[in-house]
């Protein structure tokens, strides 16, 4: 049975344990499920955050999650897995991000949600843009983030 693999960029919410359900819904080879859920923060070192708008190149956004999820598919032992990106404006509290893996044994699911979500911080073709008391300005890249990915590729 070849895993199945649902992507998705969107701008309406998602229900991440509807999605949980989806993908291992009368699955008995399933013994792990490991989920990542990116919810946008609210006040951060002082500035209120009272929105991010997040955009993404259609098209090539999925294909470039297509690619990565191929990848951990590759590299894990996967039963499945789920990527649900969000675009548009989210406020504090809201979901913008999905990463749900699902293998047989945990370690797998817990790596392969990792490896996901670090390519999902540093390379993915997404742009946020925070609101805030004082205007507005895009985020810039984390040196932590661009660490944590690099280490995938030693």
């Amino acid at each position: 049975m070849n895993a199945p693999v649902t992507i998705r960029i969107q701008q309406e919410d998602f229900d991440t344990a509807r999605e949980i359900a989806a993908l291992s819904r009368g699955r008995t080879d399933i013994g792990a499920v490991v989920t990542f859920s990116g919810i946008c923060r609210g006040p951060e070192g002082g500035d209120e955050i009272a929105s991010l708008t997040l955009e993404h190149y259609p098209g090539m956004a999925e294909a470039e999650i297509k690619r990565h999820a191929d990848e951990a598919l590759a590299r894990w032992p996967l039963q499945g897995l789920t990527v649900i990106h969000r675009f548009g404006r989210v406020t504090p509290g809201q979901n913008i991000v999905l990463v749900v893996t699902a293998s047989k044994h945990r370690q797998a699911a817990f790596e392969a949600a990792q490896f996901l979500m670090d390519y999902l911080k540093t390379s993915a073709p997404f742009w946020k843009q925070q609101e805030g008391a004082e205007g507005k300005g895009w985020v810039e890249a984390k040196t932590h983030d661009e660490d944590a990915a690099a280490r995938w590729t030693k």
